[in-house]
């Protein structure tokens, strides 16, 4: 049963922007991709909002999704949201099987 988080990061002076480039340009977006478990890791900008980022983020399991944030990524991703001074929201669905 997979999981889908979608995380609203939202700053100011185009913060939110800028971390998900640095995210990006700094291969921390490849890395978490490449994990275990991952399905989707995927920036999105709204178009009535410039100063909040979208990120979906998608895990084959609850058991994947517990690793990753054990990992020493978390650490590096979480420097990186206080760099750029961002606060967060979160929403977690889980895929119904049928």
């Amino acid at each position: 049963m997979s999981l889908t988080i979608n995380i609203y990061y939202t700053g100011k002076n185009g913060s939110a922007r800028a971390f998900a480039k640095e995210m990006v340009e700094s291969g921390l977006v490849d890395r978490v991709r490449n994990e275990d478990g991952n399905l989707k890791y995927e920036y999105f900008f709204p178009m009535d909002d410039e100063e909040t980022v979208l990120l979906i983020d998608r895990w084959k399991n609850k058991e994947a999704l517990d690793i990753h944030h054990k990992s020493e990524m978390m650490g590096e991703i979480a420097k990186l949201r206080d760099k750029y001074n961002l606060h967060m929201r979160v929403e977690q669905f889980t895929q119904i099987e049928k």
